[in-house]
């Protein structure tokens, strides 16, 4: 099992890691983030299909049995492993490369939101929210800890989904008709 966790986990993690890279390169070099978040919620959901690939697999091989506690721990250590990837990878490529995404970013979504048309009471808090999430960007574990709950909760859905759908009891016997 540990070795069908770190292959899945990590393939899943450099598919999603390669898209938000290709993403951010995109979106900073172009100024424009419209359709990026899409985009990259799509990648996260192909590169955690490896959860089911790796679930079914493991199925397969204890014949054809598995419960929904051990395919959901299979999910979740895969989610975990290709997430680390993804939080590490972004951690190297904004403090070297883009130190100045998140304000960038921030003044671009402040801009959409003032041609919004928002009542005032609502713009406010929006406002008030992209800058506290600015503001978790000013330390590195605030860094880590955004980057994790971009990715993490899709990983674990998906492996609780697949843990729903790939369980299944081991056979007692008591269906076989005896002539």
């Amino acid at each position: 099992m540990k070795k069908q966790v770190f292959i899945y986990g990590a393939i899943a993690g450099c598919i999603v890691t390669a898209w938000m890279l290709y993403n951010a390169v995109k979106c900073y070099g172009s100024g424009s983030y419209d359709g990026s978040m899409l985009l990259g919620y799509a990648s996260m959901i192909l590169a955690f299909a490896f959860i089911f690939v790796a679930v079914k697999k493991y199925r397969v091989q204890h014949n054809d049995v598995i419960s929904f506690g051990k395919a959901f721990k299979i999910g979740i250590l895969i989610s975990l492993i290709a997430s680390t990837i993804y939080v590490a990878a972004w951690l190297i490529y904004y403090y070297f490369f883009i130190p100045d995404f998140m304000n960038r970013y921030t003044a671009h979504q402040i801009s959409e939101l003032n041609q919004s048309h928002l009542p005032a009471k609502e713009l406010a808090e929006k406002k008030e929210f992209i800058n506290s999430m600015k503001q978790w960007y000013n330390s590195i574990f605030g860094v880590i800890l955004l980057t994790y709950m971009e990715i993490l909760p899709v990983g674990i859905i998906v492996s609780l989904i697949t843990a729903l759908i790939l369980k299944r009891k081991q056979s007692d016997g008591s269906n076989l008709v005896v002539n």
